[in-house]
Formats: C-alpha cells, sequence, structure tokens
C-alpha cells in the first residue's frame, strides 16, 4: 500500500463500511471484497477508510497483510482499528496491540470506554486504570510514528451518567498524542439537540485545537441528523458507512451526511476528482459486492431520490425542475425519474416519453388516450411506477400504432408432477408455440417451478432466431395478489426484473393475470421484448 499524498484538510471524513458496517446482518466480506471497496471509497474522496481489527479478525489481518502490497490509495489512509490495551498489562506485551503495528497501517483507531458504568462491569476495572490504558497505548502507537484517532465509545450515555469521567477520557487521549477523539453514541439513542449541547460543551472544555469527531448509529433514526448537529457544534471529524451499513438499524449514512455538509453548507469535503458527482455510482458498485440490494428511497442516489409520481409534480417540472426537487440530481450523479401511475397527468407523460427519447409535446390526443389506458390498466391491477419497460412498450404502442413485436405466440401450457418417490419433490414442465423468424417452432422446457419451465421453453423456441436473448437474465421476481377478498381466486400481479449481462442494465416488466403464471408469461414476454427492442434489434 503506497500513499504519497500530502496531510488531509481540517475536515475529515472517516469511512467504516470495511469494520462497522460489515457487521450488518446478513453482510459477509472476503478479503477479495474488501479489497475491491477499498480503491471505490478513495476514489469518492474519503480522507480515512477503516479496514478492519487485525490481531482479533483472521480475515482482516490477510487484509492488511494484502493492503500494504496491494493497495495503492490515492486520498485516503488506511486505519486499523483495535482497541486500548488489556488492563493490568503493558501496551507494549499486549498481542493485540503489536497486531495494530504489525498491519503496517499509517492510523489506528483505538476503542476505548468513556462511560464509567462499562469500566466497571464491562471491563471489570477501575478507573484509574482505564485512563492508563488509554494513555499507554496511546502514546506508544504515536511514539511509533502512527496517527491515532480515539473512539471513545458508549461517550454520549457516560457523558450524561458522569460527564466528569467521560471528559476525563477526552483529555487524557488527547495528552497521550491522539490526532481526534470520536464521540460516539455507541447505542444510537441520541437526538440531535442533546448531541448539539454534549459536542459544544467538550469544544468548550478541550479547546479549539484538538479535533473532535463524531460517531453515530441509526437507532433513533437520527444518525445523519446527529452527525449535522455534532459538526454544528464544533466536530471537524465525522464517521459513517456508504449506505448506511452498519449492525441493528446500521450507522450514520456517509453520503448523506456528507452531501448535506457540501451542498447545503457550502464545504469541499471530498478529494476525489469526481466528488459528489461520482456518489452513487460509487454507492451501488459497494451495493453489488456486499450483495446488498440498493434501498430505492436512499436519500440523494436512491433510485427514487428524484422520482416523481403526482401529476401536479409533473406540471411544475416541466416548467423548472427546481421547483419539486431540493437540488439537481446531477450533484450526486443521479437522475430525475418520472413514474407513471393513475395519479399522473399529461405531463408526467410528455416527460416520461422525453426520457424514452419520444417528443410528445403538443400531441394532446396521444397524451389523453395514454392518460386514459394507464388509469384503466391501473384499475385492472397494473402499475408502471415500478415497470418502466412495461410503459415505454405501450408508449410505443400508442405513438406507432402497433405493439412492438419479434414473434408470435400461438400458445403455452404447464404440467406440474408431484414425484411420489421423493416426498414434497414437484418438477414442472412447459411447452411453447410460437412463429419466430417466419418459422413455427414447438419447445419444451423443464424447471423446478412452472414460471422456470415456462421461461426455459420461451428461450429454446426463440433462441435460434434471436440469440440475443442468452444475455438476458432473470434476477428478479415478485408477486402480488391484488383482491385478497377472492381468495384463490384473486387477480395477481407480477413484476419481473431482467439483467443484459452485455450491457450492464436491468429494466423491469409487470404482468397481471386471474394466476400467477399468466401474469408471469405476459411479463417475461415484454421482458424479452424490450430487452431486444433496446439492444437495436429489428423483427427477423
Amino acid at each position: 500500500m503506497t500513499s504519497d499524498h500530502p496531510p488531509l484538510a481540517a475536515f475529515h471524513v472517516y469511512d467504516t463500511t470495511l469494520r462497522d458496517g460489515a457487521q450488518q446482518e446478513g453482510m459477509n466480506l472476503s478479503v477479495a471484497d474488501k479489497l475491491a471497496i477499498a480503491p471505490l471509497l478513495d476514489e469518492l474522496g474519503v480522507g480515512f477508510i477503516e479496514g478492519g481489527w487485525p490481531g482479533a479478525i483472521p480475515k482482516d489481518t490477510e487484509f492488511f497483510a494484502r493492503a500494504a502490497k496491494e493497495l495503492h490509495l490515492v486520498h485516503a489512509e488506511l486505519a486499523a482499528f483495535g482497541a486500548t490495551r488489556k488492563a493490568g498489562t503493558h501496551a507494549w506485551d499486549d498481542p493485540q496491540v503489536r497486531a495494530l503495528l504489525d498491519a503496517q497501517a499509517p492510523v489506528v483507531t483505538l476503542v476505548a470506554k468513556s462511560d464509567i458504568r462499562h469500566v466497571e462491569r464491562a471491563l471489570r476495572t477501575t478507573a484509574a486504570e482505564n485512563l492508563a490504558m488509554i494513555t499507554d497505548t496511546v502514546a506508544l502507537l504515536v511514539g511509533e510514528g502512527r496517527r491515532v484517532v480515539l473512539d471513545a465509545e458508549h461517550f454520549f450515555d457516560g457523558y450524561r451518567y458522569d460527564p466528569a469521567y467521560a471528559l476525563e477520557a477526552v483529555r487524557v487521549a488527547f495528552g497521550a498524542g491522539a490526532e481526534v477523539v470520536t464521540l460516539c453514541d455507541t447505542n444510537g439513542g441520541m437526538l440531535p439537540d442533546g448531541v448539539a449541547q454534549i459536542v459544544g460543551d467538550v469544544r468548550a472544555a478541550v479547546g479549539h485545537g484538538p479535533v473532535i469527531g463524531m460517531h453515530a448509529h441509526n437507532d433513533s433514526g437520527c444518525a445523519v441528523a446527529n452527525s449535522l448537529a455534532a459538526v454544528g457544534a464544533g466536530a471537524e471529524h465525522v464517521q459513517g458507512t456508504v449506505n448506511g451499513y452498519g449492525e441493528r438499524t446500521g450507522n450514520a449514512d456517509l453520503i448523506a451526511v456528507v452531501a448535506n455538509l457540501e451542498i447545503k453548507q457550502g464545504r469541499t469535503l471530498l478529494a476525489g476528482p469526481g466528488g459528489l458527482r461520482e456518489a452513487t455510482r460509487i454507492a451501488h458498485a459497494i451495493s453489488e459486492i456486499t450483495n446488498i440490494s440498493p434501498f430505492a428511497r436512499q436519500p440523494y442516489i436512491g433510485a427514487s431520490a428524484f422520482a416523481h409520481k403526482a401529476g401536479l409534480h409533473a406540471s411544475a417540472i416541466r416548467v423548472d425542475p427546481d421547483l419539486y426537487q431540493h437540488i439537481d440530481p446531477v450533484r450526486v450523479g443521479n437522475d430525475m425519474r418520472m413514474l407513471i401511475s393513475e395519479m399522473a397527468g399529461r405531463a408526467s407523460i410528455e416527460l416520461k416519453g422525453r426520457e424514452f427519447g419520444l417528443e410528445l409535446a403538443g400531441q394532446d390526443q396521444l397524451l389523453g388516450r395514454v392518460t386514459a389506458r394507464i388509469k384503466t390498466a391501473e384499475a385492472q391491477g397494473y402499475t408502471y411506477d415500478a415497470a418502466d419497460a412495461s410503459f415505454e412498450l405501450l408508449l410505443r404502442e400508442e405513438v406507432d400504432g402497433d405493439r412492438v413485436t419479434y414473434f408470435d405466440v400461438e400458445s403455452w401450457r404447464v404440467i406440474v408432477e408431484t414425484n411420489a418417490a421423493v416426498l414434497g419433490r414437484a418438477s414442472a414442465e412447459a411447452t411453447v408455440k410460437l412463429t419466430a423468424g417466419g418459422t413455427r417452432t414447438v419447445a419444451t422446457g423443464e424447471g423446478n417451478g412452472p414460471v422456470n419451465a415456462l421461461d426455459h421453453a420461451l428461450r429454446q423456441a426463440l433462441v435460434a432466431t434471436y440469440p440475443e436473448i442468452e444475455r438476458f437474465e432473470l434476477i428478479d421476481f415478485k408477486v402480488r395478489i391484488m383482491d385478497t377478498m377472492h381468495g384463490t381466486d384473486a387477480t395477481t400481479r407480477v413484476l419481473v426484473e431482467t439483467m443484459d449481462s452485455g450491457a450492464d442494465a436491468t429494466w423491469r416488466t409487470v404482468g397481471v393475470g386471474p394466476n400467477v403464471i399468466e401474469a408471469s408469461f405476459e411479463a417475461i414476454v415484454d421482458s424479452i421484448v424490450y430487452g431486444l427492442l433496446r439492444a437495436g434489434v429489428t423483427r427477423r
């Protein structure tokens, strides 16, 4: 790992995705995953990347060993996380402290108790010994040439219980050479006014030279707000995770914190060349590595962050997008989207058509037909706000006068058979008859369920004429029963998400029918048709 850049600016943006974020339920980052995420964080322009706990977690020890050879950070310093020495020992003799030195990271972040109750009940030591543990460990690491950040764990709860002791923990850390002392809302229960008051107290007690940080968890739903309150009260270092990853309800969403500070307060915090303009792309790339789907309603970078559904909004946006958006989405690498639903007016459809490259301004009759058709379809159970591809096919049909087609389905059927020899095991077989490329084809497919079998049969029937569909992969499948009062006779809606592996693109289609198989077939057919249209394929 190399780091030839100059010292960091006065304000620190500290990312702990690889350590604290990785504690999220269901997340399991490999060493390779961490080595892939770290360059993305560096590209974003954060100042610190906390890589993990070497010496305590074997995987993290391996990460730092490989990082020393393989990571070439431009903007960020890599930080190794660990704890102060154990009670009754010498810092140099504590194997976990030595492991922090062996990690070769230029920054070491130490977690230390600042709540006297935790000192006495969790560490089972004295108040004085805990302060000595902080002093000894910080002094040793600074003496060995490391920059030290001290995370004062449970600081806010400890301060409210015994402010004198919590402040003394901060003072001794600075006295021993710590560059930053981060005040941690470890239980995540603070509210912004309380954070502001306590951070202000600490700032007054230590003066304006030392750097105070904030580490917020989201258990009260206030992690971002608490981080901003801390900065307003004098904190100059914020910690968080991309996408708000973390245990329980997560950590402060670092991108939302930075976006608020940069865009709303005019600060310049990120060192990356693109800064926040790369935030959406980088956050979604990290989501792919963590294998956790992006949260659509995530502030600033979510897919729905700048999505507009109501017709009144659309009318105003057509005149001036700023009327219903708090920022230009381009500033965070996102984009405005118009959602089409029964609430849509003509302005919504006109703007949505523009997204598809269709200029509909002035075509009042066309816009009226589309509006009426959408409202009728949604009354039947369709939804287009989550199925842009199906809506584009509908819109192009109204514009061109004909439905986009690449093949003609004659019929299909599905058989599900239970194998009595294998208890609970069932297999499905589907047959599709269609004409494509001037040839009538009958294809049969098998699958682990009726929809899977139908998908296989449809692909077998088409692949000879349209080999492009081999790149299309069904990646998500959602079923909703629309009128539950009818029980098993209820209308079913299916949403299908498909990916084109060759173009790194995804799209969603919708199908509605009296049963899940019929609805699924409609959505799958739309998916294939849209994929071929998007790829520029003509009917053969």
